[in-house]
């Protein structure tokens, strides 16, 4: 093994030396208890429990909304809801679901269990973990701030202008929408900065870029693209504002203001797409060979596929305006990019098949749901390339059918992985096994109430009904089916709060669960259930891509250590590692508990909130707040007998 090249040399543990190294790192990694050790944490598995508690909040909260505007339509002519409450709820609905729910679901998954997969003790940025969630929760508040007195954004979940322009849209729920927009675009960008650093430095040394589990290369591939998008449509919506309330008429001046907002707009909404399902499918992809019982087929060309769909994602935008006037020679174009992204889309679906093909499934609730993701993921992508024509998506255009493809790929692709996920995962974070048969249970509610409610909406599209609108009149041909969408709808909130109840019964009367109830190869699953403070004792080396699958396999004579390895014990440490090969150079610091965070997310959005009501003497203060608050996050603080260590932040 090759010798680092380290500020400090660290020992090399026996696993006689583990018993007392683990008391050692227990007081070092200690957390407070009480109120502050939830506002103060930088503890990756605590933030990441928050996020996912948070978003399926707001899941409920975008369901709930869902299953009214299902109730309005469940009949012709009904009156439920006026036209404007129709509005404001579909806006919601679709705003909770893509920007308060899809992401920040897959972002708490992945920021609990990446430094677990990586062998190290923390994200790079612990403190800015705790920002971006305090950010993104502010956020969600903030965008619902004005549904209590139904004044909330109504123009659609898109925002198209000029419907969202001031003079046909005067109330305050757009400004509210712009500028959250803006806000939750600080809490995307800095996890993305930080998965994007965690990868590049804190892997376990051995684990070569070769050797990531590939719900690191989705999440990664989807953090290197929100760079690029999410500026787009931060950009998009404060123009918006300024629009609004300062007279730029950037978007209501003459040349094509509404065009320009839908090219910024879907610049950032397509490859939004890819966000939202690739790491979703980094969870099938890891999660499908422990219950097959073989490693994942084709690792390379997964992973390969997995880059190349984000980046022909970037250039397809454009997919989303074939009826704006475009010119034919943009359509052609745009709709071969759109039909070519299906080639790397089905690598994953025949690297999973064969998976299963090859393998010996065991038929666990976790597996029923990665499966069901392979169906609803051919579903949705036949549906996408069939729009990708463009004189069959003239047709198609602003009908059900969109809205059916539109919830086959974000719902039906981000809500299956990531309930199989947390089926697969909650061992790991609790201790406890979920119940199996309540599994099986809410999962044939659930995807059979997903597909009742959603695949006869291609028919209403075929039949010309067309979206966003709050009723209709009888004898069109659309009402069973619409009654039947409703029964659906209901079928699959159902089948959620098996789940849901599953969760909360299990957490105090499920079956404990040992370090490794699955048999998984990845290195989770050698740390205890749930994990220490410190997650790992010693610093694991990793020799292959399934460090506890190596005796099984016998794919070679080396073979990864996670009993013994480097001590690092002199104050809260982890190793540093090379970006391509996962060499060890450094020693890394992380960062202790603090309030700073949460007091710098609540300066930030206090600033927004001034901006709203145009209090600019209140933002200028908050300004200065936050470079107050700022420098005191950079002070700098003692090693604690760390004498060249590398600081964290």
């Amino acid at each position: 093994m090759q010798t680092p090249r380290l500020e400090r040399v660290p020992r090399f543990a026996s696993p006689q030396d583990v018993a007392g190294l683990e008391a050692r790192l227990e007081r070092l990694f200690e957390p407070t208890h009480g109120l502050r050790a939830w506002l103060g944490t930088v503890d990756h598995k605590k933030l990441g429990v928050l996020y996912i508690v948070t978003a399926f909040v707001f899941l409920l909260a975008g369901g709930i909304e869902a299953l009214v505007l299902r109730v309005q339509l469940a009949f012709p002519s009904q009156r439920l809801l006026s036209p404007e409450a129709y509005n404001q709820l579909f806006t919601m609905h679709g705003m909770t679901m893509i920007f308060l729910y899809s992401l920040p679901v897959l972002s708490g998954i992945a920021i609990y269990v990446w430094p677990l997969m990586l062998g190290a003790r923390d994200l790079a940025f612990p403190r800015l973990n705790a920002l971006t969630y305090w950010t993104y929760l502010f956020s969600g508040l903030f965008l619902y701030s004005t549904l209590p007195i139904g004044l909330s954004p109504n123009a659609g979940w898109f925002n198209y202008v000029p419907l969202s322009a001031q003079p046909y849209n005067p109330g305050p729920g757009i400004d509210v929408f712009a500028l959250g927009m803006v806000l939750l675009g600080f809490s995307t960008t800095g996890s993305s900065i930080n998965f994007i650093a965690t990868l590049a430095r804190l892997r376990a040394p051995g684990m070569s870029i070769n050797r990531m589990p590939i719900l690191v290369w989705g999440t990664v591939t989807a953090s290197v693209g929100n760079l690029f998008m999410l500026p787009a449509v931060s950009l998009c919506f404060f123009l918006l504002h300024l629009d609004r309330n300062y007279g730029m008429h950037v978007y209501s001046g003459y040349g094509g203001g509404p065009l320009l907002w839908q090219h910024i707009f879907w610049f950032f909404g397509h490859p939004w797409v890819y966000a939202l399902v690739l790491p979703a499918m980094g969870i099938a992809s890891d999660g499908l060979p422990t219950f097959c019982r073989r490693p994942l087929v084709g690792y390379t060309f997964v992973a390969l596929s997995t880059v190349a769909t984000m980046m022909i994602g970037y250039g397809v935008w454009t997919h989303h305006m074939f009826a704006t006037g475009l010119s034919p020679m943009a359509n052609s174009l745009i709709g071969a990019a759109s039909i070519t992204i299906a080639i790397p889309s089905a690598i994953g679906v025949f690297a999973w098949i064969a998976t299963i093909w090859t393998g010996r499934p065991v038929i666990t609730t976790a597996f029923l749901h990665f499966a069901a993701m392979i169906f609803l993921f051919v579903a949705g992508g036949v549906t996408g390339v069939m729009t990708a024509a463009v004189a069959l998506d003239w047709q198609l255009h602003d009908t059900y059918f969109v809205v059916a493809h539109l919830h086959y790929v974000l719902l039906g692709i981000n809500l299956f992985p990531v309930l199989g996920g947390i089926y697969y995962w909650f061992p790991k974070m609790s201790g406890r096994m979920l119940d199996e048969t309540l599994g099986k249970i809410g999962f044939w509610l659930s995807f059979i109430g997903f597909n009742i409610a959603f695949f006869p909406m291609h028919l209403l599209g075929l039949l010309g009904m067309p979206r966003r609108i709050y009723t209709y009149e009888t004898g069109l041909g659309w009402d069973r089916i619409n009654l039947v969408i409703t029964v659906g709808a209901f079928l699959l909130a159902l089948g959620i709060a098996v789940f849901l109840f599953n969760v909360a019964r299990s957490l105090r009367h499920g079956r404990v669960a040992g370090n490794d109830p699955w048999g998984g190869g990845s290195l989770e699953w050698s740390t205890t259930s749930p994990p220490p403070a410190y997650n790992f004792a010693v610093i694991p080396f990793v020799a292959s891509r399934h460090p506890l699958w190596e005796n099984a396999l016998d794919e070679g004579p080396q073979r990864s250590v996670v009993r013994r390895g480097f001590v690092l014990d002199a104050g809260k440490e982890t190793a540093g590692t090379t970006l391509l090969d996962g060499m060890p150079y450094t020693i890394v610091r992380i960062a202790d508990e603090t309030y700073v965070p949460l007091a710098l997310a609540v300066a930030i959005t206090l600033f927004f909130v001034a901006l709203l009501f145009k209090a600019l003497w209140i933002a200028a203060a908050c300004i200065i707040a936050m470079i107050a608050l700022t420098g005191a996050w950079m002070w700098p603080r003692a090693e604690l007998g760390q004498r060249r260590a590398v600081r964290h932040e």
